[in-house]
């Protein structure tokens, strides 16, 4: 037998720390393992309760979503009896005030992230009417384009993109959206896939719905503004009398040649591509462009063209003839 100390065999006190069978000798060892697991746990408790405590000092955001197409059609409809934006004007700045009143109200302990407007506008370049939207404080105005047929292009997925970022960045809880597109169902589940609450603000139809049911489905409440609530922003615009009301009637080939005169204007201010698509529908204007045409005929003529149909025609003959010769 070996009397070495360095060969003493080893006793059960001697055992690895690291083996699975040891057991501490010392109560005390426990003790301290569970007093620094319980600093941690405190530790942790106390960040989280000053995390909650600052998310409760933060106010939450609202946002409003303006689809301006949607406002003009609806409300020039209720007010006026006409979706034609040349028979009235629109009080914007006052509009988009009592939109943030209303929103003040129902959402008392928020705050007014901004306001968007989206609108259409030939090659996205701002109308004067839209310049002036957009100087407004907390308003940020978004354009889509304006086809031939004067209809919104690209508005909707404006919406959608803005939505479902201040939803994912958490820039706000709740957006009040004023339209009525089918095609914002998307924009509404993409905010609320991020946790904002949607909630869908509309004008008062005199006749059925101006508002998609799927959208109606989609949203977490509804709101609808009256006639009163509308009627101090809309003003009817006085029908234009001309001077020379008296004189003789224009001749066929002068307004052939307004005609293509204004077509020619057109190709250059609304490009080449969305003149174009008029061209399936010859001989037939669509009734948008077909009322532009006659509006600006009657503005160069100074004469009205109303109740005159063989002068009409010729007005659309000119139009098309200069059109036709380009494609």
């Amino acid at each position: 037998m070996n009397d070495d100390p360095e060969y003493a065999p080893a006793t059960g006190s001697d055992h690895h720390p690291d083996d699975p069978d040891h057991h501490p000798d010392h109560p005390l060892e426990t003790s301290d393992a569970l007093a620094a697991l319980a600093a941690r746990v405190d530790h942790t408790n106390e960040l989280l309760q000053r995390m909650l405590a600052e998310v409760a000092k933060t106010p939450s955001t609202h946002a409003i979503f303006v689809d301006a197409g949607y406002v003009y059609a609806a409300a020039g409809l209720l007010v006026t009896g006409t979706e034609d934006r040349r028979s009235f004007d629109l009080d914007a700045e006052g509009m988009i005030d009592a939109f943030i009143d209303k929103a003040r109200t129902i959402f008392a302990d928020s705050r007014l992230l901004r306001v968007y407007w989206y609108d259409g506008a030939r090659r996205r370049i701002h109308t004067p009417e839209q310049q002036s939207i957009a100087e407004l404080p907390d308003v940020k105005v978004r354009l889509g384009n304006l086809n031939a047929n004067n209809q919104q292009k690209g508005v909707d997925s404006l919406i959608r993109t803005d939505l479902e970022s201040l939803a994912r960045q958490r820039a706000i809880s709740d957006a009040a959206l004023v339209g009525g597109d089918e095609d914002l169902v998307s924009a509404v589940e993409a905010a609320q896939g991020y946790g904002a609450r949607v909630h869908l603000w509309g004008i008062e139809a005199g006749d059925g719905r101006n508002q998609a049911e799927p959208l109606l489905w989609e949203v977490d409440s509804q709101r609808t503004f009256d006639l009163e609530f509308c009627r101090p922003y809309i003003t009817r615009r006085p029908v234009t009398v001309y001077e020379n009301e008296g004189a003789p009637p224009p001749s066929r080939d002068e307004v052939r040649f307004v005609g293509a005169q204004i077509a020619a204007t057109w190709l250059v201010e609304r490009g080449r591509e969305a003149m174009a698509e008029l061209l399936p529908g010859h001989p037939y204007l669509p009734g948008p462009v077909d009322q532009d045409l006659l509006n600006e005929a009657e503005r160069l003529l100074q004469r009205s063209l109303r109740g005159h149909g063989v002068l009409r025609r010729a007005l659309r003959d000119g139009f098309w003839q200069h059109l036709q010769a380009q494609f």
